[in-house]
């Protein structure tokens, strides 16, 4: 049963101030979950059932990025990826999704689809330890990449980049909590 769903982020005007966090309150044993009513204020990568946010960004300039492009959480944790400008997707590289193998042996494959209205989120709960790589669907071939590292580094994603760009060590992701656009590509 596919259980993932997009939802506009309801009220997103009233929270824009609040970085577009969103997230739910509660753990969730599924893995694609619609965004709840609960925020995560804090800075860094998530905790075990925790939420933290992934913008999707297409900026004035033309670039097209996830922002942070690595995250490190624990496992159990909720990521809500949002449309913060453009037309963007969160795909894990996997082959269910037509990509090579970047997820640990055993993780769930996510795939947002394409969201296209801003503040539009999908979410995906993290429950495989180890480094995950993915990818916005229209846009990989610009380098729209980014890595989650779950609990600790491991899986066929580590000792190399994804095809399609570059992302944070995820070393430098453990070590930092998470690297932000700015950081990585200035």
């Amino acid at each position: 049963m596919d259980r993932r769903q997009v939802l506009k982020a309801a009220g997103f005007a009233a929270t824009a101030g609040l970085t577009g966090l969103a997230g739910c309150s509660a753990p969730s044993d599924e893995t694609d979950t619609p965004s709840g009513d609960g925020t995560d204020t804090s800075s860094g990568g998530g905790s075990g059932g925790g939420t933290t946010t992934v913008e999707m960004v297409t900026s004035d300039d033309g670039s097209y990025y996830f922002d942070p492009i690595g995250l490190f959480v624990e496992a159990g944790t909720t990521v809500t990826f949002e449309n913060a400008s453009g037309n963007h997707s969160a795909t894990a590289y996997a082959e269910s999704n037509d990509a090579a193998e970047r997820i640990p042996e055993g993780a769930t494959a996510f795939d947002s689809g394409i969201l296209s209205e801003q503040g539009a989120t999908f979410e995906h709960t993290f429950e495989t330890t180890g480094t995950y790589d993915y990818f916005c669907l229209p846009h990989k071939s610009l380098g729209m990449v980014g890595r989650v590292v779950v609990g600790e580094a491991g899986g066929p994603a580590e000792g190399s980049m994804p095809p399609d760009g570059d992302v944070p060590e995820s070393g430098t992701i453990v070590d930092q909590g998470s690297v932000s656009y700015d950081e990585f590509s200035g």
